[in-house]
């Protein structure tokens, strides 16, 4: 019975210091395009809206957007919701700069 206790302690002391030197969330995320130049994702500024907004449930994770309707449904309906922002999906130019 210790045994099971101390590598249940072991294992919690091990998640918890884990996430205590977490690398920080980054200031900028820059997305690449396929036929469109980079979006620069301004990440701190975003962080206001919550994790979970754009990552989901569980731990934040670097998010798949290299699919444009994707990327686009995720950034735009937000934009759209909050009426802030670039929220026209054929006003390329507004996210994607040269």
């Amino acid at each position: 019975m210790k045994k099971i206790l101390s590598a249940v302690l072991a294992v919690a002391f091990i998640a918890v210091a884990s996430n205590a030197v977490a690398a920080p969330p980054p200031a900028e995320v820059v997305l690449k395009g396929a036929t469109q130049p980079a979006v620069t994702f301004d990440h701190k500024k975003h962080q206001g809206q919550g994790c979970k907004k754009c990552h989901g449930e569980g731990a934040p994770a670097k998010i798949d957007l290299t699919n444009k309707d994707k990327a686009h449904a995720l950034c735009i309906d937000c934009h759209k919701e909050k009426a802030k922002g670039p929220v026209d999906a054929k006003a390329c130019a507004a996210c994607h700069k040269k």
